[in-house]
């Protein structure tokens, strides 16, 4: 699959949190642009921003998930997928722009024992013991 994206599909109402910190001359803008409509609130104008960026740089972005054959979305790694690899013998080497998914049925030591690396670019939900079992690995 060299040299193509694959987008993993997107659920609606999933996002991850985030903090920044403005100075109060561009908070005091943004709210200006509130107050004259521009945006519904903050965190739209903010939303918009991102996505702006995103959109400029959307090439950029291509090509490097292509190079580094990262999965685009969101990725979920069952407890069946991870014990059929094992008995296979393969390792996985996660590697996704998005949210990565480990099920909590999945116990500390299938995860060690089938998982060799994680690269995620966004999010990676696990219970605290498998996130424990794979700190070497994360990166």
């Amino acid at each position: 699959m060299a040299g193509e994206i694959q987008r993993l599909r997107d659920r609606p109402g999933e996002s991850e949190k985030i903090t920044i910190n403005l100075g109060f001359v561009d908070l005091g803008h943004i709210d200006l642009l509130v107050r004259e409509g521009f945006y519904s609130n903050r965190t739209d104008f903010i939303r918009t921003a991102i996505r702006n960026q995103l959109a400029a740089h959307a090439d950029a972005v291509r090509q490097s998930i292509v190079r580094n054959t990262l999965e685009l979305g969101l990725r979920r790694f069952s407890r069946g997928e991870l014990e059929a690899a094992k008995a296979k013998g393969e390792r996985l080497r996660i590697q996704v722009v998005g949210l990565a998914t480990i099920d909590d049925d999945v116990t500390p030591e299938l995860a060690a024992s089938t998982i060799e690396s994680i690269t995620v670019l966004g999010a990676l939900h696990a219970s605290k013991d498998v996130k424990t079992a794979l700190a070497d690995r994360i990166g």
